[in-house]
């Protein structure tokens, strides 16, 4: 970590945009200067449907901080949805300059310069490298490299595309905010080292986002990297079939999601009858709580299933050993991981990541995002800009940005 770098993240949700502003201090610790989150439905299923919605979204959020602050904000990094997501896994043998005096720092940066030569499909660019580990010339694996007397160093790292379609949307949203984009990181892997806890870390393990409107995957075996993708449904989806089905307001149909929320009708202790304030169905006016728990049941047991379904397809559900929960669109629901364990028959548990209980839900990913730039070997700078206004082209300065935070 740079002592002094302060850095901005963005997390662009289904139903919100959250903003986290952390400076690293003398202590290698992210110091929040800023939190901040606005409502925001520019995107559905995963999709950017409304780009002026998110923009003013935005805009709040950006108004409110510097106010708050005193700077003036110029770039910052974002969360990028794990369906515009490629993973390509790749190693490369690189020779040490001077085998006497030790791999150096630039011997390093050389190296993981190399590993981005790859054939990258049409439509695809290189946002992020991802370094794995280092196999030195004795076969031993280090995490760093640098000092170690080796004549060469095979490194193992994952390149991460991102859609370019998906970019040029941002960066026309980014462009009209006159805001320079830092580096885009894919959901689950800026939550990592905040949900997993010291253990989950090295194992072989899924980590499942439910957010509002999508379900985000992501598949790490030890350190590497393998898989993410994402569903498109949440626990908006959840409020919505209640609200359809009972025929009241969404508004009541969340209230109640909230107060008798279950995922499985097996463990009700007591059918209790709810009585509808919002019911236009004379028929209907009271219910079961059974009846509630059916509607909640069916939702979470489709949204497991299409996890199963997806990493059956990919040939990955064998190597998982552990299924970790997180996201405001499940984790308050009682009894999802029990649910989630019987459709994947994979033990699956709610975070228990020792600091995700010291961040609000509604800025875990925005929080996660900082610590994760601000974590990163091998790099340069890490720190947003918030000097100056930038008015360069926008899609040209985030493939620059994102070349320079890469270690080129």
């Amino acid at each position: 970590m740079a002592i002094g770098d302060i850095i901005v993240g963005m997390d662009i949700g289904t139903s919100k945009v959250s903003l986290v502003i952390g400076e690293v201090n003398n202590f290698s610790q992210i110091e929040i200067l800023c939190t901040a989150t606005c409502k925001c439905n520019g995107i559905k299923k995963g999709k950017i449907v409304d780009e002026e919605e998110i923009v003013r979204a935005i805009s709040k959020l950006i108004k409110e901080a510097e106010s708050e602050n005193h700077l003036t904000i110029n770039s910052a990094y974002l969360t990028i949805p794990g369906k515009y997501i490629t993973i390509v896994q790749n190693s490369i043998l690189k020779e040490a300059k001077d085998k006497y005096a030790g791999i150096s720092t630039k011997d390093v940066f050389n190296g993981i310069s190399q590993v981005k030569d790859i054939d990258i499909p049409e439509g695809k660019q290189i946002i992020d490298i991802v370094t794995d580990e280092f196999v030195l010339d004795n076969g031993k694996t280090v995490q760093d490299p640098v000092g170690s007397l080796s004549s060469s160093f095979t490194i193992k790292a994952q390149v991460i595309l991102a859609d370019k379609e998906y970019m040029r949307q941002l960066s026309n949203i980014f462009k009209k905010l006159d805001i320079d984009i830092d580096g885009l990181v894919p959901v689950t892997l800026a939550e990592r080292s905040l949900v997993l806890d010291g253990n989950e870390l090295n194992d072989n393990v899924m980590l499942l986002d439910v957010g509002a409107g999508n379900t985000d995957i992501g598949v790490f075996e030890g350190l590497s990297y393998t898989y993410t993708n994402t569903i498109p449904l949440g626990g908006d989806n959840i409020t919505n079939d209640i609200a359809l089905v009972l025929n009241i307001s969404e508004e009541e149909a969340d209230k109640l999601k909230k107060q008798y929320g279950l995922a499985l009708k097996s463990f009700i202790d007591n059918d209790n009858e709810i009585l509808l304030s919002t019911c236009k169905d004379d028929n209907k006016r009271v219910i079961r709580s059974s009846e509630l728990i059916d509607i909640i049941e069916a939702r979470i047991e489709e949204i497991f299933s299409l996890v199963n379904r997806d990493i059956m397809l990919q040939g990955i559900k064998p190597r998982i050993n552990n299924v970790i929960l997180t996201g405001q669109g499940i984790t308050n629901i009682n009894k999802s991981d029990v649910a989630g364990k019987i459709i994947l028959n994979i033990p699956v548990k709610i975070s228990t990541g020792r600091l995700i209980s010291t961040v609000r839900p509604e800025y875990r990913t925005a929080y996660a995002l900082v610590r994760y730039i601000a974590s990163r070997p091998f790099t340069k700078t890490v720190s947003s800009s918030i000097d100056s206004n930038s008015k360069e082209n926008i899609l040209r300065n985030i493939l620059e940005r994102i070349k320079d935070f890469f270690y080129s």
